[in-house]
């Protein structure tokens, strides 16, 4: 029988957040690589499903979803998994967080990794929004990891809801990305609860399933190396 999900991803891009949702939650799915090198997130193609030209695309019953936190979010709530029940009590702070990741977090590890689309090609601007930017991520990951601190039942959790998996993709790309830049900012240890998380996450068979599928390395999230073959870069 065939899967019901059909995934288009590209190597540690956003995509891998919802591979690891889908292995968690043990739904059976096909993938298609989105080649980057050759744009194919931009074909017309790719684009009827998702006009952003953005990956993950994520094609379900209902039709092609796009956008991560929308993906999770729907996922959770199709397999009453991963995520507080809807009306119970932990279920607005989940989803404040889920969003901060998504709408904050996320976005401004988007123009930390691709300053250009945003200011242009300037080098001195973009290194003075880069080194904004990081101190503004530092800020998130602090509040971040109070929130963690207190071992909510959606935040670090033995466990894990999407809110965790998408937390500890985005501290790997903070850990790799930009390539070519000074990283020395980062350091996963100043996050002592954001750090926990992640390492209770490695040991899990979905991690496993989804770094042997990727090419990350035996310790994705706490020790991270870039995807081999690294047909993507991070999104």
């Amino acid at each position: 029988m065939k899967p019901e999900y059909r995934l288009h991803f590209a190597p540690d891009n956003a995509s891998l957040v919802i591979r690891l949702a889908l292995e968690e939650l043990g739904q059976p799915y096909e993938t298609v690589l989105v080649d980057r090198r050759a744009k194919a997130q931009r074909s017309a193609g790719y684009r009827a499903l998702n006009p952003n030209g953005l990956i993950p695309v994520l094609e379900t019953p209902d039709g092609p979803l796009f956008e991560t936190a929308a993906i999770l979010l729907w996922l959770a709530g199709r397999h009453g998994a991963m995520a507080p029940a809807a009306g119970s009590a932990d279920y607005a702070p989940f989803l404040k967080w889920l969003f901060f990741a998504s709408n904050t977090l996320h976005a401004d590890l988007r123009m930390l990794f691709y300053p250009e689309q945003y200011i242009g090609a300037d080098k001195a601007q973009q290194a003075q929004l880069q080194s904004v930017l990081r101190q503004r991520l530092h800020q998130h990951l602090t509040n971040l990891d109070r929130a963690a601190a207190g071992r909510p039942a959606w935040l670090g959790a033995p466990q894990p809801s999407v809110l965790d998996y998408y937390l500890a993709c985005q501290m790997r790309w903070m850990a790799l990305y930009p390539a070519d830049a000074d990283r020395s900012w980062f350091r996963i240890a100043e996050y002592p609860s954001l750090q926990r998380l992640c390492a209770g996450l490695e040991h899990r068979t979905a991690v496993t399933t989804a770094r042997q599928a990727e090419g990350l390395g035996a310790a994705p999230f706490t020790s991270p190396a870039y995807a081999n073959p690294p047909e993507g870069s991070a999104t």
